[in-house]
């Protein structure tokens, strides 16, 4: 995948960013030698290879220290929402922000 400086016009607007000429072409370079990096990632073939779950596996045993998942505080949704200035079926109702 390669960007051109459309897409990165694009991007900077979606942003809000305003950028100088300068500015958009090194940003073209990096992102290009981001994605260019990713490229060659995807191209390691690594079928039959187990995901780790830790990267000091690799070198020597790991117990990775995980607590029970268990419930340490009370529902208190009803006492949380009581100062909201709207709620429906347990959920806050919020003004549409998206344009």
């Amino acid at each position: 995948m390669s960007l051109t400086a459309s897409d990165i016009s694009r991007i900077a607007n979606l942003a809000r960013l305003e950028l100088q000429p300068a500015e958009s072409e090194r940003l073209l370079g990096q992102l290009n030698g981001f994605f260019g990096i990713v490229e060659k990632m995807r191209a390691v073939d690594t079928t039959g290879i187990e995901p780790l779950a830790h990267p000091v596996a690799t070198i020597s045993d790991i117990a990775l220290r995980l607590r029970d998942d268990n419930v340490s505080e009370p529902n208190n949704r009803e006492a949380n929402q009581r100062s909201a200035p709207a709620v429906e079926n347990g959920l806050f109702l919020v003004p549409k922000v998206i344009e």
